[in-house]
Order: C-alpha cells, then sequence, then structure tokens
C-alpha cells in the first residue's frame, strides 16, 4: 500500500491490527500508547507523535520503507510506443 498522508498510514495500522484480530487495547498495551492516543492515529491524525507511531509499527510487527513515490504522470500508451519501437521486439 502507498501511504502519503496521515489517513492513509492510520487506514494502514487499522488494517493490520485487525488482520492479526487484535482489539485496540492489546495493541495499546504492547506499544505504551493510550486508547484515545490510537484512535485518533488509526483516524488519520495529522499530528501524531513520531515516536509513538513507531511504537505501533513495532508493536505489530512491521517495518517501514521510504521510496521514491509513484509517478502519475506516466503514460502508459508511450510506454507501449517506446516498447514497440525496440529493435528487438518482435511484432509477429
Amino acid at each position: 500500500m502507498v501511504v502519503t498522508n496521515a489517513r492513509d498510514l492510520g487506514r494502514l495500522i487499522r488494517r493490520e491490527r485487525r488482520d492479526r484480530q487484535m482489539s485496540q487495547s492489546q495493541l495499546c498495551a504492547a506499544a505504551g500508547v493510550s486508547r484515545t492516543w490510537l484512535s485518533e492515529f488509526e483516524a488519520g491524525k495529522p499530528t501524531a507523535e513520531l515516536g509513538r507511531v513507531f511504537e505501533v509499527i513495532n508493536a505489530l510487527g512491521l517495518a517501514m520503507t521510504v521510496a521514491p513515490a509513484p509517478n502519475p504522470e506516466i503514460d502508459l500508451d508511450d510506454v507501449l510506443r517506446a516498447y514497440t519501437q525496440r529493435p528487438d521486439v518482435s511484432h509477429g
């Protein structure tokens, strides 16, 4: 899942918690955060404290990877045209 804002991250964490069949209370105990804080974080609170965010991520057994954002400007017609114009591609 591509995460580009606090709301996306909150949804991802909620989904991961539910996939592991954990209640908010269980995750709070494992991460050392309050239930109010976790509820707000899962709802996408943009000012969630970063240290606590990582405590929750770690408590779920997850790790965060940062990568270049996907390029929404890619035109698939241009990609296909470039591919089919390559001399090593069979057109048959």
